[in-house]
């Protein structure tokens, strides 16, 4: 299912998370503490969004990681639904991928929750004081995928290339300093897959 809303503000502080990532080693929000700014992204394996941006994802980051970026993925889905979004295939994903960054497993999905993530991709991007300042889209490629369009809302965009645009504009804002410019367009997706009792009000 398509979700396309924010549940966090702007300004919210980064929750701290404790999760392994596919090397087996546990990763925290102070082990990137001297960097000007975090993108946490909530991805899974198996979602057509996530394939669509993946490979431009990894470009972004290894362009971004040297000038002060650092780049977090996160997987939250529970497998059950999807077992190709198991640690296994996540770890397979990484390698085959050529992650930069590192990919955790948030199997309690409490880390999920604490961000307030809908959909794969979601994207937070904090600031130096790790203050939320953008939670929106990658940019606006879609892939073409067989789902009837959602109700109220455009059709989804199959036709543009996937570049990356408005996270770059974003931050490239953080990075210098300033503001992140208007508009902040949500990110769309697959809904994460919650576990039986764990989903959210919003999912």
């Amino acid at each position: 299912m398509l979700r396309m809303s924010r549940q966090v503000g702007e300004g919210e502080t980064a929750p701290d998370f404790d999760l392994p990532d596919t090397l087996g080693e546990r990763r925290s929000l102070a082990d990137f503490a001297d960097k000007p700014a975090l993108l946490v992204a909530f991805i899974c394996n198996h979602c057509p969004f996530v394939l669509h941006i993946i490979d431009e994802l990894v470009a972004f980051a290894k362009e971004y990681e040297p000038i002060g970026l650092q780049v977090v993925a996160i997987s939250s889905n529970d497998p059950s639904e999807f077992p190709e979004d198991d640690y296994d295939h996540m770890r397979h994903f990484a390698q085959e991928k050529g992650f930069p960054f590192p990919y955790l497993h948030d199997e309690s999905q409490d880390v999920a929750l604490a961000y307030g993530a809908i959909c794969t991709p979601d994207f937070f991007l904090y600031d130096r004081d790790r203050k939320l300042v953008y939670n929106g889209q990658f940019d606006a490629s879609r892939p073409k995928i067989n789902r009837p369009p959602v109700p109220g809302l455009p059709p989804l965009r199959t036709d543009l290339p996937v570049t990356g645009e408005d996270m770059r504009r974003a931050v490239d804002a953080v990075l210098a300093g300033q503001p992140v410019p208007e508009p902040h367009h949500p990110s769309a997706g697959c809904s994460i897959k919650w576990k039986e009792g764990k989903d959210p009000w919003w999912g």
